[in-house]
């Protein structure tokens, strides 16, 4: 989430018409200006950057189809195990280094996340469980970077679920039976839009090995495991609720879905079960299950079992919450069952915001005080109860406690105290009297806290933002978020938000979109000269930059990263985006002590400019959108959304503001359209772009054809014109890449995966051009049947290919392909770079982390 700075200055949500403007020279589209944009909030909506962001790392996964079985990533990685390994070399983590979200001599005073107070950041956490037996030993499910374990109650963390098909994580829990670990893979924070599944894993040795339970639950995303106490265990997934035998040999019997309740699975023929809880106390016979889309389905509602799972009936329930309002809902009881809390989104309040209630989706935090899941239920908290409590949303325009409820959500209680409970939302909240008082614990990063008058340093630390688990230990509560794990003390104060523990020195799990590396030679910015600064952008955890010198890895600009771009032979000199082409230039590494210097200055020709509105400027950018240097010249840019931008060749002085802007557009791809994918190689220009819906869930979710297309336009001659791409897969063009010594010679590099799995998407995933564009070849060879993401040619004329399955080389003008060594985790490999002398190449994994080895 961005930060609270930001969102402060440009949180107003606005609508604008295309009309006619500047016309490129490609298509019929429109430019905006200044006068349409009526100087109103330029900014997306953090908490709509979510969902895109999700939208558009599946969308290039699966266009033109709207999902893929998790079966194809599984045939894709058997295919990658049984090709070759090349040469001996084995990749080696460069993000080994803490990384300070808040270092001092990194404080930008507008773009960095300066006095937030989240210190060290890790990727996002989905799940955590503490041992029973041993309360030292801790385990955290990252949403891309798997299992993680800590025998040190979180001080010190080694990934144990590397060598598994899949490290995107939804759940762990615990058998207090046996102390066997159980993992449900998928995760389903943003419900159906991420990496689904490969079922439920089990270890029975603390994690050195895993054994699959069943292979029911392959392809869902699953949000919570739970033991009945009785030997049996549910799993709550996108498919519906399930039950097997906590011993782990038995299949998964469904127990819940919509259409066993009369209803229509939706969307996508999904019966989202959000939140599983067994009554203690009951022997296994009282279950609830919270069975809700977010945007609102006809099966939403509590489902209630009182004979153990056996049958499950839909609940008008009592007291204050609506049932025909009941979105995304977890619970938690009393140790004792007692007490039943719950936490529910409103699906009438995630379709119709209101401004004036802060665009919050939370209908409220209540409780059962018979502990009965049928109530009556009694509201003991809402939005305007939790912002009143300390929220650092208090009182900003547009934006309120439960904003994003539909995606952060988690409660708690604490298993000594039935009054004392945790609550997650964008921010974490508690209480100790059940509920009639709260107080705001973890703040949103203490932006705007009246203590930081006081100065950047002068807040308690605090949790990262958008929360997701929780956990006990004794004495001791851990939380999980968009930025790690954090843990403090039960008996803490709830005057401050003093007290939090970071946990995340070791936790590898940044997920990154590009990356990109130039030479430390500047002894002046907080580094030392010497060796290689590498900088990169990824979700939700902005740009982060290693150098020299530096104790950690630091974030000099803040928020949500995205593309990278910096000059081989200076290092302090990148381009960092915020989403929607918003580009942002440094030329002194992003150093600014204590927010003394302007460190970074906004360049973009997007409609979402923050400090200014372009004019013309761009109106249809992707969530992360494309920018590249020429291969000949390192000062020449070109960028792209509908329209194709061209800086002239200014490199560092390029320049862009309201009245003069050194982009000029030189291509229009069409209305509607944006860009995917760019090369440049002198004055030859070559773009990707999709049209249609580039989210193909977007419409279909409503029942509606995306209409996805794909297509390539190109200057090549002299002129632009649009590319035959009749021989190519309709599906996302991820990359392009020119050959620097021939300008006509160009790949195109595909997403998706192949007919085999998803209809009318083709095959194939690296093509060559010779002709620049007429025609075209299938390069893919023996490569596995997965989505390719970029590709570099190197210097010694070796094809590297990056994708979701491994990182792979061929020498031009081959298609016998083989793995580029050793040791890089199983995680999505977004990006390639080179190092700035381009002796070895960088891998941006989006759960892992950067990695490099050699240049073949």
């Amino acid at each position: 989430m961005r930060r609270l700075g930001l969102l402060i200055a440009s949180a107003a949500v606005f609508t604008f018409g295309v009309s006619p403007g500047l016309a490129a020279s490609g298509g019929n589209g429109s430019l905006q200006t200044r006068d349409e944009l009526n100087s109103a909030a330029r900014a997306f909506d953090g908490a709509d950057d979510i969902t895109r962001a999700a939208d558009s790392f599946a969308a290039s996964r699966v266009a033109p189809g709207t999902d893929v079985s998790a079966d194809a990533f599984l045939s894709a990685q058997q295919a990658a195990l049984g090709l070759p390994t090349s040469g001996p070399a084995t990749w080696t983590e460069l993000t080994t280094q803490p990384y300070d979200s808040d270092a001092v001599n990194f404080r930008d005073p507008f773009i960095s996340n300066s006095g937030g107070g989240a210190g060290l950041s890790a990727g996002r956490m989905t799940a955590l469980a503490v041992d029973p037996v041993n309360p030292s030993l801790i385990y955290a499910g990252a949403a891309g970077g798997g299992v993680w374990k800590s025998t040190d109650h979180g001080v010190h963390w080694t990934p144990v679920f590397d060598g598994m098909g899949t490290l995107a994580i939804g759940a762990i829990s615990i058998n207090p039976a046996d102390r066997s670990v159980w993992v449900g893979t998928g995760e389903n924070n943003t419900a159906f839009e991420n990496y689904s599944g490969l079922g439920v894993f089990r270890s029975t040795d603390g994690g050195a090995t895993w054994t699959q339970v069943g292979q029911e639950l392959r392809n869902h995303t699953i949000g919570k495991l739970e033991f009945d106490g009785t030997g049996g265990v549910y799993a709550a997934t996108s498919f519906g609720l399930y039950k097997t035998s906590a011993g782990g040999s038995q299949a998964w019997t469904k127990v819940l879905d919509a259409t066993m309740v009369g209803s229509t699975p939706q969307p996508y023929g999904m019966s989202i079960v959000d939140d599983v809880a067994v009554r203690p106390g009951t022997g296994g016979q009282v279950v609830v299950a919270a069975m809700a889309w977010r945007n609102g389905a006809a099966y939403n509602g509590f489902y209630i079992s009182r004979d153990g799972g056996k049958t499950f009936a839909y609940d008008g329930l009592l007291g204050a919450i609506n049932p025909k309002s009941i979105g995304n809902t977890h619970f938690a009881y009393a140790s004792d069952g007692g007490t039943l809390y719950a936490v529910v989104q409103s699906t009438f309040l995630l379709q119709r915001p209101q401004i004036q209630k802060g665009n919050t989706v939370l209908d409220g935090i209540f409780v059962s005080n018979t502990g009965d899941p049928g109530g009556p239920w009694n509201q003991v908290a809402n939005y305007r109860s939790l912002e009143n409590a300390g929220s650092a949303l208090y009182h900003v325009f547009g934006f309120a406690p439960g904003v994003q409820a539909w995606y952060n959500e988690f409660i708690a209680v604490d298993p000594g105290n039935a009054q004392h409970v945790y609550l997650g939302l964008e921010e974490v909240f508690e209480t100790r009297d059940g509920g009639n008082s709260w107080s705001a614990i973890g703040p949103y990063w203490n932006f705007g806290m009246p203590c930081a008058a006081n100065g950047l340093d002068s807040c308690p630390k605090t949790t990262h933002p958008d929360q997701h688990a929780v956990t006990f230990g004794p004495g001791v509560v851990y939380v999980g978020n968009d930025g790690g794990v954090y843990s403090r003390s039960l008996s803490q104060s709830m005057a401050s938000s003093a007290g939090w523990n970071n946990l995340n020195t070791t936790l590898h799990t940044l997920q990154y979109y590009y990356a990109g590396a130039g030479k430390a030679v500047s002894t002046t910015n907080g580094h030392a000269a010497g060796g290689d600064q590498i900088w990169g952008g990824m979700q939700d955890n902005g740009g982060s930059m290693i150098a020299p010198g530096l104790a950690t890895m630091v974030e000099p600009f803040g928020g949500d990263g995205g593309d990278t771009l910096v000059d081989p032979a200076n290092g302090d000199r990148a381009l960092q985006e915020y989403v929607g082409l918003d580009i942002w230039k440094t030329t002194n590494g992003g150093y600014s002590p204590n927010g003394t210097i302007k460190a970074f200055t906004e360049i973009t020709p997007s409609c979402s400019a923050f400090t200014y509105t372009p004019s013309p400027c761009d109106p249809k950018p992707r969530f992360i959108a494309p920018y590249r240097a020429d291969v000949q010249n390192i000062n020449h840019w070109v960028a792209a959304g509908e329209f194709v931008w061209d800086n002239q060749g200014k490199g560092w002085d390029t320049s862009c503001s309201a009245t003069a802007c050194d982009w000029k557009p030189v291509f229009d791809t069409g209305p509607g359209h944006t860009t995917t994918a760019i090369a440049v190689s002198g004055p030859t220009i070559y773009v990707g772009f999709c049209g249609g819906n580039c989210n193909p869930r977007e419409l279909a979710a409503t029942g509606s054809s995306s209409g996805f297309f794909r297509g390539l336009a190109t200057n090549a001659g002299g002129t632009w014109h649009l590319i035959d791409t009749s021989s190519l897969p309709n599906r996302y063009v991820n990359g392009l890449i020119v050959d620097k010594t021939n300008a006509s010679h160009v790949y195109a590099v595909l997403g998706g995966f192949s007919r085999r799995w998803i209809p009318n998407a083709g095959v194939g995933h690296v093509f060559e051009s010779k002709d620049a564009g007429a025609t075209w070849t299938d390069m893919s060879g023996n490569l596995p049947d997965a989505p390719a993401d970029d590709m570099l040619i190197t210097p010694s004329g070796q094809l590297v290919l990056a994708t979701d399955v491994g990182v792979f080389t061929t020498a031009m003008g081959s298609s016998t392909w083989s793995a580029l060594g050793s040791g890089l985790p199983n995680s999505p490999v977004n990006d390639l770079s080179f190092g700035p002398d381009q002796s070895y190449i960088i891998a941006a994994t989006h759960g892992r982390g950067l990695w490099k080895i050699a240049a073949p």
